[in-house]
C-alpha cells in the first residue's frame, strides 16, 4: 500500500514534527518507508535520523509505502501526523 501526502508542519520533517511521526510509525506492526516524491529514494519510517536526513520541508509530497497487517491503519495514522499543523500555527 501506498500514499501521497504534502507536509503541512511549518517545520517539516523536523525537530518534533519528525519526533512524532517516527513514534507514530513504530506504533504499528507494518513495516512503513517514506521519501520525498521527486527523490525516488526511500527511508525507514521508524528512523529519525534516516526521516530527518530526507530534509522534507512544509508543502513537500512525500510517498509513504507501507507493508504488513496495519498497513492501511498506518498510513492512515502517520497521514494525520503530516496533515496536520503543529499547536500554535
Amino acid at each position: 500500500m501506498e500514499r501521497e501526502v504534502e507536509i503541512v508542519p511549518e517545520a517539516g520533517l523536523h525537530a518534533r514534527p519528525a519526533s512524532k511521526f517516527v513514534q507514530t510509525a513504530n506504533e504499528y506492526d507494518a513495516t512503513v518507508e517514506v521519501g520525498i516524491v521527486d527523490s525516488g529514494k526511500l527511508v525507514p519510517a521508524n528512523s529519525m535520523l534516516s526521516v530527518t536526513g530526507l530534509g522534507a520541508k512544509h508543502g513537500d509530497v512525500v510517498r509513504l509505502v507501507a507493508e504488513g497487517d496495519d498497513a492501511e491503519a498506518a498510513l492512515d495514522a502517520l497521514e494525520t501526523v503530516l496533515s496536520t499543523p503543529e499547536d500554535g500555527e
